[in-house]
C-alpha cells in the first residue's frame, strides 16, 4: 500500500492529514472578519436551507410530502403504509458518515448486524436484508451486485425515505422488508453556497462544497455543484476511508408546465479491504485483526448520469420519464488468518468486480373525478438491465505474489426486466383508497466459474390495497395488504460447503399491516404506529459458518410492531423517537434451523434523539443534541446456540451559529459531533461469524453559508 498519506496539521484539537487541501477555505471566513469591523445593523436572521423541497417536502425533522409511496406528490400521512424519513436537518445535526448511520434512528431499520464496516451500506428493514434489492435512488432501482455496491455519500443527498413492507406493486423488483430511497441534492431556485471543513479522530480531514441557484436571470436554468474530498484513517491499521466526490445537477424550466433535471456523479473511494477479526472458534471473535496493513485497499470508482423529465399537458394529464445509468468498478485486496501448526498463517485475496445498471421509467399521471370521488391515477412501464462480472483469486505465498498473479474468473450475471403498472388513489369524503398492480417479466443469464451459461425466466404479479381515514382530530388509521417480487442477482448454495451454486429463485413476500398516523394539531409533529406480519419465500441471506460468506435461500416470517415520532417545534426543540419489537422466525431453512429466529436480528430496538437550539437570551445560537440507541440481544447463529449481548450507543452534538448574535457572521457555524460517546464495543455475530462494533469517534466541522 502506498505510504504517501502522511503530512498533517492540528484542527479542532485533532491531528488531521493533508492540510494543503483545506487552506483555501479560510478565505471566505477572512472576508467575513473584515465585514465584521463595520457597525452591525440588527436584522432578522434569514435561515438558508440546503434542501430543495422538490420531490421530498420537509420542515425540520418532519417530512410533509413525497413521491415514494405513490409515484405522485402525496401527503405522507395519507399513504396507507408505514413510511419513515430522514430529513436534511436531521442529517446536518447528526452528521452521518454513511447511509447506515443515516438510518440509525429509524423505526424497523437495523444497520448494526456486521459491526464496523464502512465498505458497504448493509441494513435490514423489518428483519429482512434490504441492501441488495431494496436500494433506490430518486425513485429508480439501484441494484447491488455481490461486491460492487453503489456507495451513498450522505453529503450528496437531501433526505432518505424508507417505505416499509412490500413495494413491488409500483417499483417492481424489491424485497419484503421495504425499500430505502435516497434523494439526490437538486438545484434550488434561490442562491445557496456552502463550504465546510471537517476534521477529527483517526486523522480524519474533509472539505466539502455545495453551490446552487439560478444560472440565468429569468430562472429558467438552475444548477447545483456538490463535492467533497476526504483523507482519513480509522481505528483499524491500514484501513483508510478516503473519497473524492463530485455531483453536478442542472434543471431546465422553460415554462411552468415543463421541467428537465439532469443528475450526475463521479466518485472514487478507498476503504480497507478487510474489516473482520479472526474467529478462533465458532461464535468467538479475537483481538487479532484479519487485515494486512500493507495489502488492504478496497478501491472503488463509481458514476451515474440520468434525468427526470416532466411535462403537464393539461389539467387531466402529466407525463414523466426518469432515466439513469450507473456503473461501479471495485478492486478489493483482502487477507485473513488460518490455523497452521501451533500458530496462524496468513492468506491474501484479490477480488475485482464490474457492475453496470440501466433503468428507465415512463409514466402518465391522470387527475379526474367520478361523482364525489377524486382520482389521481398513474399508468407506466419501466425497463432495466444489470450486468456484472467478477474475478477472484487467493494466494498463500505473499501479498506481492497475490497482487501480481492473474485473477481467475469468478462468474457473472445479466438481467433484463420489464414491468407495467397501474395505480389509483381515490379520495372520497375523508377516506383514501390506494390500489396498485404490476406485472414483471425478468430474464436472467448467469455465467459460472467455468464460463458455462444458464438462463432463467421469471414473471409475477404484485399488488397493494390500502385504505386510510382522516378523522377530525388529525388521527389517520389505515390498513394495507401488499406483495413483493424480487429475482436475485448472484448464485446461492443449498450446501454452503460446496463450490457449486445455482441461480437463486425469486423472493416472494406478502404483508398484512394495520396502523395509525397522527398529525398533532397546531404542531409540526407526527406520530405513527403499525402492526405488521410479513411472509417471505426464498429469501437470500449470507451464511458464514464455513468462514466464507456464501448466499443461501430460506423462508421467513417477520411479525411485530413499531412506533415512531418526529417533531420540530417553534421553541427550537426537535425530536426523533422510535421503538421496534419484532420476531423473525425461520420457516424453512438449513438443517436444524426451522422454527428458530434469524441470527443478528434483535427483538427490540429503541432510539431517541433530541436537539435544542437556543433562539433567545445569552445562549442564543447554541445548539445541543444527544441521542441514545439501544439494540437488544439477538442470536449469533440460525440454530440459536448462543446470543449476542444487548448494546447501547450514545451520540452527542454541540453547535454554535455565529450569525445569531452578529449578522456580519451570518452563515458561519461551528459544530462538534461524537459517535458512540462512551466507547461501547461488543462482539456481534451473524450466521455464526463474529464482528466488532466501532469505538468512539469525535469530529468537528466549520461551515460557512453565504
Amino acid at each position: 500500500m502506498s505510504e504517501t498519506r502522511g503530512f498533517e496539521v492540528s484542527f479542532f484539537g485533532y491531528r488531521t492529514g493533508r492540510a494543503g487541501l483545506f487552506a483555501a477555505l479560510s478565505l471566505p471566513l477572512t472576508t467575513a472578519a473584515v465585514i465584521a469591523q463595520e457597525a452591525p445593523t440588527v436584522l432578522q436572521q434569514i435561515t438558508v436551507e440546503s434542501e430543495s423541497d422538490d420531490t421530498l417536502v420537509q420542515d425540520g425533522y418532519v417530512a410533509k410530502q413525497d413521491r415514494l409511496g405513490t409515484k405522485v406528490d402525496t401527503p405522507i400521512v395519507e399513504i396507507p403504509q408505514a413510511i419513515s424519513t430522514v430529513t436534511q436537518d436531521q442529517m446536518e445535526d447528526q452528521k452521518p458518515r454513511t447511509l447506515n448511520e443515516s438510518l440509525s434512528y429509524t423505526a424497523s431499520a437495523n444497520p448494526n448486524s456486521f459491526g464496523f464496516d464502512t465498505r458497504y451500506d448493509a441494513f435490514f428493514l423489518r428483519g429482512f436484508p434490504a441492501h441488495y434489492n431494496g436500494m433506490f435512488r430518486d425513485g429508480l432501482r439501484q441494484y447491488n451486485s455481490p461486491s460492487a455496491w453503489f456507495k451513498t455519500e450522505p453529503y450528496g443527498i437531501e433526505g432518505v425515505t424508507i417505505l416499509k413492507g412490500p413495494a413491488s406493486s409500483l417499483y417492481g423488483i424489491s424485497g419484503p422488508g421495504g425499500i430505502v430511497n435516497v434523494v439526490t441534492k437538486r438545484p434550488k431556485d434561490e442562491q445557496f453556497r456552502e463550504i465546510e471543513l471537517l476534521g477529527g479522530t483517526y486523522d480524519r480531514g474533509q472539505i466539502g462544497f455545495d453551490f446552487s441557484g439560478p444560472a440565468t436571470e429569468n430562472g429558467a436554468l438552475l444548477y447545483r455543484l456538490t463535492g467533497l474530498g476526504r483523507l482519513s484513517n480509522t481505528e483499524l491499521p491500514g484501513y483508510p476511508d478516503d473519497k473524492a466526490y463530485f455531483a453536478p445537477a442542472i434543471t431546465f424550466k422553460p415554462d411552468e408546465d415543463t421541467k428537465l433535471t439532469i443528475l450526475g456523479e463521479i466518485s472514487h473511494s478507498v476503504t480497507g479491504g478487510t474489516a473482520a477479526f479472526y474467529n478462533p472458534a465458532y461464535g468467538v471473535v479475537s483481538d487479532i485483526y484479519e487485515g494486512d496493513p500493507n495489502y488492504n485497499d478496497f478501491t472503488q470508482t463509481q458514476g451515474r448520469i440520468g434525468y427526470e423529465f416532466e411535462h403537464r399537458v393539461n389539467d387531466l394529464l402529466t407525463l414523466r420519464q426518469n432515466l439513469r445509468f450507473n456503473a461501479v468498478d471495485a478492486d478489493l485486496e483482502y487477507s485473513g488468518h488460518y490455523p497452521s501448526g501451533s500458530g496462524l498463517a496468513r492468506y491474501w485475496g484479490h477480488y475485482t468486480e464490474d457492475m453496470k445498471n440501466f433503468v428507465v421509467d415512463n409514466m402518465a399521471q391522470f387527475e379526474f373525478d367520478t361523482g364525489a370521488a377524486s382520482h389521481t391515477a398513474v399508468a407506466g412501464v419501466d425497463y432495466g438491465w444489470s450486468d456484472y462480472d467478477a474475478h477472484s483469486g487467493v494466494g498463500y505465498v505473499s501479498a506481492e505474489d497475490t497482487a501480481d498473479a492473474p485473477v481467475p474468473y469468478a462468474g457473472g450475471q445479466r438481467m433484463h426486466n420489464i414491468g407495467i403498472y397501474l395505480h389509483d388513489q381515490v379520495e372520497w369524503n375523508d377516506f383514501t383508497l390506494f390500489a396498485s398492480g404490476r406485472y414483471d417479466w425478468v430474464d436472467t443469464k448467469s455465467t459460472a466459474v467455468d464460463e458455462t451459461e444458464s438462463t432463467q425466466k421469471d414473471e409475477a404479479f404484485s399488488y397493494r390495497l390500502g385504505l386510510s381515514y382522516r378523522t377530525e382530530w388529525g388521527i389517520i388509521p389505515y390498513v394495507n395488504y401488499s406483495t413483493s417480487f424480487s429475482p436475485n442477482i448472484g448464485l446461492v448454495y443449498d450446501d454452503v460447503t460446496s463450490t457449486v451454486g445455482r441461480v437463486a429463485r425469486p423472493t416472494i413476500g406478502t404483508q398484512r399491516e394495520i396502523g395509525v398516523k397522527y398529525e398533532v394539531p397546531d404542531y409540526n409533529a407526527v406520530i405513527t404506529a403499525a402492526l405488521f406480519d410479513i411472509d417471505q419465500e426464498d429469501g437470500v441471506v449470507f451464511d458464514a459458518s464455513t468462514g466464507i460468506n456464501k448466499q443461501r435461500q430460506l423462508d421467513l416470517n417477520s411479525r411485530g410492531f413499531e412506533i415512531e415520532a418526529n417533531a420540530s417545534l417553534d421553541n427550537g426543540f426537535s425530536i426523533i423517537a422510535s421503538y421496534t419489537h419484532l420476531r423473525m422466525k425461520i420457516l424453512n431453512g438449513a438443517e436444524g434451523t426451522d422454527g428458530k429466529e434469524l441470527s443478528a436480528t434483535p427483538n427490540d430496538i429503541f432510539s431517541l434523539w433530541g436537539h435544542y437550539l437556543f433562539e433567545d437570551g445569552t445562549l442564543a445560537g447554541l445548539g445541543l443534541g444527544a441521542g441514545i440507541r439501544y439494540v437488544g440481544s439477538s442470536y449469533g447463529d440460525d440454530t440459536n446456540t448462543f446470543k449476542n449481548e444487548a448494546r447501547t450507543f450514545v451520540d452527542a452534538a454541540v453547535s454554535y451559529d455565529f450569525g445569531t448574535k452578529n449578522p456580519a457572521w451570518d452563515g458561519v457555524m461551528l459544530q462538534v459531533n461524537a459517535k458512540n460517546l462512551f466507547d461501547e464495543q461488543k462482539p456481534i455475530c451473524s450466521a455464526g461469524y463474529c464482528y466488532k462494533d466501532e469505538g468512539r469517534s469525535v469530529f468537528g466541522s466549520l461551515r460557512y453559508r453565504f
